[in-house]
């Protein structure tokens, strides 16, 4: 497939030209021409988007996900970054289920008001430190 332009880009890729123009603007990607006005794109770039969609995804800044590319704009990808963030995410993840079983506990609490179940109580008060401990898996967040 040659060269597409910035329509076709934003078209196949889903994302809009305006960003398109500013990840270039930021160094992400590169236009190789112009014809007329419209930026002209090698078809590489899709796979590029791709990549800096699935960083973001991920929880990269887009300065982080422009240091994963190499000077010649091909990926370079530090895997101790990628065990960081994986770690990151596993501990999201505990955090997100703790939450889960509290809101359930919440919803499924046979208290005839939440002010009377010390369990809501508890997870109140937490709250107010900013920190929260589920009673039922002992689990913390913040």
């Amino acid at each position: 497939m040659g060269m597409m332009d910035i329509g076709e880009v934003a078209e196949r890729s889903g994302v809009p030209p305006s960003t398109l123009r500013y990840y270039e603007e930021i160094g992400l990607i590169r236009s190789i021409s112009r014809h007329g006005l419209r930026r002209q794109f090698d078809a590489d770039v899709l796979l590029t988007l791709s990549l800096i969609e699935l960083g973001k995804t991920a929880g990269f800044s887009l300065t982080e996900i422009a240091g994963m590319f190499g000077k010649d704009g091909r990926p370079d990808i530090p895997r101790d970054q990628l065990h960081a963030k994986a770690d990151d995410l596993q501990r999201q993840m505990a955090d997100l289920r703790v939450l889960r079983d509290a809101l359930r506990h919440v919803a499924e609490c046979p208290a005839p008001s939440h002010l009377e179940c010390p369990t809501f109580r508890k997870l109140l008060k937490a709250a107010t430190r900013r920190r929260v401990t589920c009673p039922a898996s002992g689990h913390r967040f913040e």
